[in-house]
């Protein structure tokens, strides 16, 4: 009965899958039926004896793998947040199948030979616009994945992609297993000199593990405000070694074997497909187009960025030797003496900010501009998600069902580091109305019982940026599911995201939402203040440690096969010039962004970066018309961008919206660097 749960359609009797009634042995009979639904919904389109259509090609294809995507996204959702050993092994078994599949699909001749038919007859067909990118997508995809190969090429591409397919998801699964096996106890004056809330935080993390006592575990919430607050610098390079060498380490999580296979697969598909790189091959199809112009944004930002950083490290040089320490100040120096000159230059206390960003009441200040901007009503629902944590909310606008929203907030041992945001259900007008379902997945650090959440400013920055991705979703508003909310170019999908962090400093947010869970004030003005001039004191360092990733992950695509990925690594850096004391946001043994998914960010990592520069511009425009909560401009953005998916081209999106393109210049201002001269 299970499975039957599993391939059904859910969407008309339940707001979220069925994840109640299921079980891990379900999904392989699961799968079995999706892959043969979904073979024979596309042998009926390659076979079809009817001059191609678009209503017998396109309009079918989109429906061709319904079934197989509801059992995948259903599966996916408790591998990422509920994974166990079964699950990792049905995992392998499965993105194998489906890499098979794929090859199959995207290398039927018959199939794309229906496809060729209609894209060599676009002009003549009256097609919408969002119609003629439904095609070229398309199109493009079945080019793309080698249809157009000899057939021993064929062979070989489809034998790199299933190869791909099982090294991504080793890569994840080893990433996942040093994260959870890695901790260090806390006692004594060491734990006694830490913050309260590290020290509750620390204490939680060793109880949801069974451990009496206090622990640091690999937790960005809670390793980072280590970091930030320990004074034993033994402590700090332990936990920043173990932090930064995951996956690094011998045995069997050490995932450099699997970057070194991965990264020469990725050259030879592009080989393959006749382009000189996998990086241009790529990103052939981003806003960026061309390695060239990702180098020179990135290099744009890294001079500026470079000078302040150095800057920087002198300083915190300067106070390491002060406090009787010799040597460089190294990566687990950084964020201590940063805080301490935060501390002391701009009188933050970051234990009195943390007070004010409650979890709940961060959630209901950005469902409150979602509000303001966009009308939208968020209801909570009473239904079983995929953990007893997690919870639900419809949404609506006008009296009008507009989606459901999920959030699962805290972090687990059995859950991916990270934060990020999947749709359960693509919003489509075709055939029927479909209205999305997107699940926002965060990592804090769960509270003692009955204690209120309790956020670090970072931490509430990456729940607007989350619920950006979801509005994205949730105001979605095009025909074709294949080009619903997220389904955009790289390059343009953390848009909306970005945008969203800005409305965590909105005086509405701060005075409305950022209260003192005792006394029931909100955050001071003197401190508010404050923490606007403090609030680039940090740039240099976010900056540079992202500026590394991208720089290292368009080496990695661009260049020579490495031998050894972390020397290729360190030397790109040296090359650069990288300052000794920053190290890169996700190492390469643990860049789950360009490693976990080769349908990720793979060349493409430099996106947050893109994005940030229509970020600038697109705020700019809410300034430059009476304020972040500007229903005008916020209907322009809906529109224009957020309703429209990737419906249209992403620069046609933008033009639409802002009638020009954007400059770095404001990027560069916004972070607090000069334009370089």
């Amino acid at each position: 009965m299970a499975v039957t749960d599993l391939i059904e359609d859910w969407s008309e009797s339940s707001p979220l899958p069925p994840f109640e009634r299921i079980s891990e042995e379900d999904f392989i009979p699961a799968f079995k039926i999706a892959f043969e639904s979904a073979r024979s919904k596309i042998s009926d389109i390659a076979d079809c004896a009817h001059e191609p259509t678009f209503e017998n090609v396109i309009d079918a294809f989109e429906f061709a793998t319904e079934i197989l995507d509801r059992v995948e996204c259903t599966f996916s959702v408790l591998v990422m947040t509920e994974s166990n050993d079964r699950l990792r092994a049905i995992e392998l078994e499965i993105v194998q199948q489906k890499a098979r599949f794929e090859a199959e699909t995207w290398m039927n001749q018959k199939l794309f030979a229906r496809f060729e038919f209609l894209w060599n007859r676009r002009d003549q067909l009256g097609l919408s616009g969002e119609q003629m990118t439904v095609l070229r997508k398309r199109y493009r995809s079945f080019v793309k994945s080698g249809v157009q190969l000899k057939a021993a090429e064929r062979q070989r591409f489809a034998e790199i992609k299933e190869r791909l397919a099982v090294l991504s998801a080793k890569f994840s699964q080893n990433v996942l297993a040093d994260e959870s096996a890695w901790y260090m106890t806390i006692s004594g004056e060491d734990l006694a000199a830490l913050p309260e809330f590290l020290r509750t935080a620390a204490g939680q993390a060793a109880s949801q593990r069974g451990i009496k006592g206090h622990i640091i575990t690999l937790d960005r919430s809670l390793i980072e405000p280590f970091l930030k607050f320990s004074e034993n610098r033994s402590l700090r390079e332990s936990a920043y070694r173990a932090w930064s060498g995951r996956c690094a380490n011998g045995g069997e999580t050490d995932n450099r074997e699997i970057v070194k296979e991965i990264v020469g697969l990725r050259h030879e598909l592009a080989d393959l497909l006749g382009s000189p790189t996998y990086a241009r091959h790529i990103l052939a199809d981003e806003m960026a187009k061309t390695p060239e112009a990702v180098r020179g944004l990135l290099q744009a930002v890294w001079g500026p960025a470079k000078i302040a950083a150095e800057s920087d490290q002198r300083d915190f040089q300067a106070a390491l030797n002060a406090d009787g320490h010799d040597g460089r100040i190294e990566p687990w120096d950084w964020r201590y003496y940063a805080e301490c000159r935060r501390k002391a230059e701009y009188d933050l206390d970051e234990v009195e900010i943390k007070r004010h960003f409650q979890l709940d009441r961060i959630a209901d200040a950005a469902f409150d501009v979602a509000r303001k901007l966009f009308g939208l009503e968020f209801h909570e629902l009473e239904v079983a998600a995929h953990n007893a944590d997690c919870r639900a909310w419809s949404v609506s606008r006008d009296n009008q069902h507009v989606g459901t929203f999920v959030a699962d907030y805290f972090t687990r041992p059995s859950k991916t580091s990270g934060a990020w945001c999947m749709p359960l259900l693509q919003q489509t007008k075709l055939g029927k109305t479909l209205r999305p379902v997107v699940l926002n997945v965060c990592n804090f650090i769960r509270p003692a019982d009955g204690e209120p959440c309790l956020l670090s400013y970072d931490d509430a920055k990456t729940l607007f940026h989350e619920f950006g991705h979801a509005l994205h979703n949730l105001l979605s508003d095009v025909t074709y599911p294949s080009v619903s909310g997220l389904e955009v170019v790289r390059d343009f999908v953390e848009l909306p995201s970005q945008l969203l962090e800005n409305w965590l400093d909105t005086d509405w947010v701060l005075d409305n939402f950022a209260i003192d869970p005792e006394t029931g004030s909100s955050l001071p003005p003197d401190l508010r203040a404050k923490m606007a001039a403090a609030r680039n004191v940090d740039q240099p360092f976010s900056t540079m440690e992202y500026l590394a990733c991208a720089l290292v992950d368009l080496g990695f695509h661009e260049g020579k096969l490495p031998d050894d990925p972390i020397e290729f690594q360190d030397h790109m850096l040296s090359e650069w010039g990288m300052p000794h004391g920053i190290g890169m946001r996700h190492a390469t043994p643990h860049f789950q962004h360009i490693f976990a998914d080769d349908d990720g960010y793979a060349s493409k990592y430099y996106s947050y970066l893109w994005s940030d520069v229509l970020v600038a511009d697109t705020y700019g425009a809410f300034l430059e018309n009476g304020g972040p909560y500007c229903r005008e401009t916020a209907a322009r953005l809906e529109q224009n961008i957020l309703s429209k998916g990737g419906s249209l081209e992403a620069q046609e999106l933008y033009l639409a919206f802002r009638e020009r393109l954007p400059e770095p210049d404001a990027l560069l201002k916004k972070r607090g660097f000069a334009a370089p001269q």
